[in-house]
């Protein structure tokens, strides 16, 4: 019993902090409260009943008939016959002495639909997809800007939601729910409130953003580990088999996160941060700088990328989503880490710096993680994660340049906790600060 215990105890650990990417530090305020060396109970809040822990057994299960990558519904499916409790439990109703917590939205993705007029942002903190008019522009003196329709609740099934699409066609909005949910919901255009998806497509688990090829009815999804992109029919749901898969060892693909798609010189972009490894084998992991992989657009397979961008020149760093001019042919990236916007020629290749870099304290930019690109009024939108806000920059903008307007949901000058995905926290006496794996 012991021995399950303590082996239980390290797979949560380990599994609570295999599902983040980051640590927040969190200094402890003193109170009226009793002393800050006095014992402490420290917990995280339970994720609302629509929002379940990593790993979610039906949808896991589903992948696993599709792609075969896992032999249970669960990690913790080992643990089942041998179960872990207290010999007595006491209910303890105890207030907390202090709360930690976000009540903004965190920005995790961008879309301008030009058509509508609309700017479409994805909350991953509050799990909803906020729907604000084009021009809007919140004035410093204003606390935030009130979205024209906000589609949220437990019916949607939004969870840590990271991608999103507009159709051009009918207004549908596509939505990448990553990490808990595994799957990308389609709701109809002009939803609201606490509605339920058009369409459920399920995916393999850590999937994070997706493009469109429009010509093709095709859709791109990227999936973090094991580093692959998906394509899939437009318009799939359920169980559907994807129509390709780009994966293995000659792709160059590792820890993929932002695709866009150029279908008049049918190429294929992706951003990869770098973490490799074989989960079958024992101390593999690797670690390469970020990189740019390019394809055709048909690429099939373990096919070798046309051309890589990568080295210290590029800036690249951490970065979020890709998005692309289709009149130039030029890639934007939100530089998520690098706290900037970068944009690459089509035909870069090797270690070579931007053509342009969006970077200063006159930006607004803060941990920037979505980027969308509108032709039709020359302007790019930027959605940052770190202050509840969308800049929006002329497609002429370089250098430390100030937004055309911006959109808060949160007082000037806020600056998000970035809370992602807490599963457990340890307490540092000397510094007294709280650890969060995020």
């Amino acid at each position: 019993m012991v021995k399950s215990a303590i082996l239980a105890g390290v797979v949560a650990i380990v599994f609570g902090i295999f599902c983040g990417y980051a640590i927040t530090r969190q200094q402890l305020q003193t109170t009226s409260q009793p002393s800050i060396g006095s014992a402490r109970l420290v917990s995280i809040e339970q994720l609302p009943d629509y929002a379940d822990f990593c790993a979610r057994p039906e949808p896991v299960s589903a992948i696993a008939n599709l792609y075969g990558e896992f032999e249970s519904k669960s990690l913790f499916e080992p643990f089942k016959e041998k179960s872990v409790y207290a010999a007595e439990t006491v209910e303890v109703n105890r207030a907390p002495v202090r709360v930690i917590k976000d009540t903004y939205p965190i920005y995790s993705s961008i879309a301008v639909d030009p058509i509508r007029d609309e700017v479409v942002m994805q909350d991953t903190n509050l799990f909803g997809i906020k729907v604000f008019n084009r021009l809007d522009n919140t004035p410093p003196t204003v606390d935030a800007t009130r979205p024209k329709r906000v589609i949220e609740g437990p019916d949607t099934r939004n969870e840590y939601n990271n991608g999103v699409y507009i159709d051009p066609k009918n207004g549908e909005t596509y939505n990448v729910a990553m990490d808990t949910a595994d799957a990308i919901y389609t709701f109809r255009a002009g939803a609201q409130g606490n509605t339920e998806p058009l369409r459920i497509l399920n995916i393999p688990h850590r999937g994070f953003q997706i493009a469109v090829d429009e010509g093709k009815d095709e859709v791109y999804s990227t999936n973090q580990y094991p580093p692959r992109v998906l394509i899939f029919r437009k318009g799939a749901s359920g169980s559907e088999k994807p129509l390709r898969v780009i994966e293995g060892p000659q792709t160059g693909l590792a820890d993929v996160h932002g695709v866009a798609v150029d279908v008049q010189r049918k190429l294929l972009f992706i951003g990869n941060w770098g973490n490799s490894s074989n989960y079958k084998v024992a101390g593999s992991g690797k670690h390469y700088p970020p990189s740019i992989t390019i394809y055709p657009l048909d690429a099939n397979g373990d096919a070798a990328p046309l051309r890589t961008i990568q080295g210290p020149k590029t800036l690249l760093n951490w970065m979020g989503a890709f998005s692309l001019d289709p009149d130039t042919g030029n890639l934007w990236v939100a530089n998520d880490v690098g706290n900037s916007v970068l944009v690459f020629r089509a035909t870069d290749n090797g270690d070579v710096p931007p053509l342009k870099v969006i970077k200063g304290d006159k930006t607004g930019l803060d941990h920037p993680a979505g980027i969308s690109i509108d032709t039709k009024n020359k302007e790019a939108w930027v959605s940052n994660m770190g202050n509840s806000s969308a800049t929006c920059y002329s497609l002429t903008a370089n250098g430390n340049a100030s937004p055309v307007r911006t959109i808060r949901s949160a007082p000037l000058g806020w600056k998000s906790l970035k809370f992602g995905k807490p599963q457990v926290v340890a307490y540092d006496s000397k510094r007294e600060e709280y650890l969060v794996p995020n």
